[in-house]
């Protein structure tokens, strides 16, 4: 999702498009405008299926808005932040916290199928009634049309596999029966990698014998079977570092940088010296005033180098993400932005006590497999 723009706010949450989004658009309407219309209603002329269609793919867009909105919604009434909405070619996705309570992740979960259930229902009857009163047959064929679509979102989102809405329902009732979260996100990640096999598989044969419907399926497939496999190993992780505070995870002492050296002086010394591809800069003062990432250097022009600060380039302190050494590290985690990097300053008050590098996260990781607390 990192390709896609912010146009605004829905509901009070920044709501995101992604690239795709047009792809989905010309997709939709061309299969309503010249396939599905024609089929349903024939006799009209083809500028008429054109607004028809691209109508059907703009509405078929707010459905999904609105089945992201719900999640985005029920969450906030839970106290879950809520960091964006994102509406891209293959529906859309909420970006929040994790819910505290099973309770809460279920009522999250089922909310947006059941919108989408709720739309779909509500427009096929619309769809009826605008036929039986006026007659438009075109207008009546794009709400039935959007009314089987919402009513078909609704009923694969309930599918048992994460992550689909689906498989969060069932992982919140697992995790209220078993009481163990992560061994509730691993079950429902399992069955979304079994799913998105399915559905490759399926839609591979579709696309075999001619129907262009199954590279779609196939897709889907592949994206749900890649997020599943990522919260596989989400939940993996998350039950290694469990109970385990920042203080235990970081380097300490730090290798740091006065940030008032040039770059070309830390290439050539301090670069040489860090242990981490990542090296926290001091002021005058002795505090942190950000940090800068080794890559970052090579990327300046050499006839700056001799001129140019070291906190030129670097990252500012604001821009970082900082805990306490008490912090629990899972919770740590959980807040950062990892568009921003895994580098986690660790911080005494004022004073640098440590760093924690996704290196630092990996070895952990090693040890509790080491130990045979592994789950897989």
């Amino acid at each position: 999702m990192n390709r896609s723009v912010r146009i605004g706010r829905v509901l009070g949450v920044p709501l995101r498009i992604h690239w795709t989004v047009p792809l989905l658009l010309v997709l939709f309407g061309y299969s309503l405008g010249n396939q599905t219309l024609p089929a349903w209603v024939p006799g009209h002329s083809a500028g008429v299926y054109t607004i028809g269609g691209l109508a059907g793919a703009l509405l078929l867009l707010v459905s999904l808005l609105a089945h992201e909105a719900a999640h985005a919604v029920t969450a906030r009434r839970k106290d879950v932040t809520v960091q964006n909405v994102t509406l891209w070619a293959l529906g859309g996705m909420t970006e929040m916290g994790k819910p505290r309570a099973a309770g809460a992740a279920f009522k999250i979960a089922v909310s947006g199928p059941l919108t989408s259930l709720l739309l779909g229902g509500a427009t096929f009857g619309a769809g009826i009634g605008l036929h039986a009163l006026t007659g438009w047959a075109v207008p009546a064929a794009v709400l039935l049309w959007l009314g089987w679509v919402n009513l078909l979102l609704g009923v694969f989102n309930l599918l048992p596999a994460a992550p689909l809405d689906g498989g969060r329902v069932v992982q919140a009732v697992m995790w209220w029966r078993t009481g163990d979260r992560y061994r509730a996100e691993r079950a429902a990640a399992r069955s979304g990698q079994v799913l998105g096999f399915l559905l490759i598989a399926v839609g591979w044969v579709s696309l075999l014998r001619g129907a262009l419907g199954g590279l779609w399926l196939a897709l889907i497939g592949f994206f749900v079977m890649i997020v599943a496999n990522a919260e596989r190993q989400h939940a993996t992780l998350a039950t290694a570092l469990s109970g385990v505070r920042a203080a235990d995870a970081m380097s300490s002492p730090v290798e740091t940088c006065p940030d008032w050296l040039t770059v070309e002086r830390v290439a050539n010394e301090e670069a040489m010296r860090a242990r981490h591809s990542t090296l926290p800069l001091l002021d005058f003062e002795g505090r942190p005033s950000g940090v800068v990432h080794l890559p970052q250097l090579a990327k300046v022009p050499s006839p700056q180098r001799e001129t140019l600060r070291v906190r030129d380039v670097a990252t500012p302190m604001a821009q970082c993400s900082t805990c306490a050494p008490d912090a629990l590290l899972e919770d740590v985690l959980e807040k950062i932005d990892p568009r921003s990097g895994m580098t986690i300053l660790v911080m005494d008050g004022r004073r640098l006590a440590g760093i924690i590098t996704a290196r630092d996260i990996s070895r952990l990781a090693q040890r509790h497999a080491l130990r045979g607390n592994g789950t897989g």
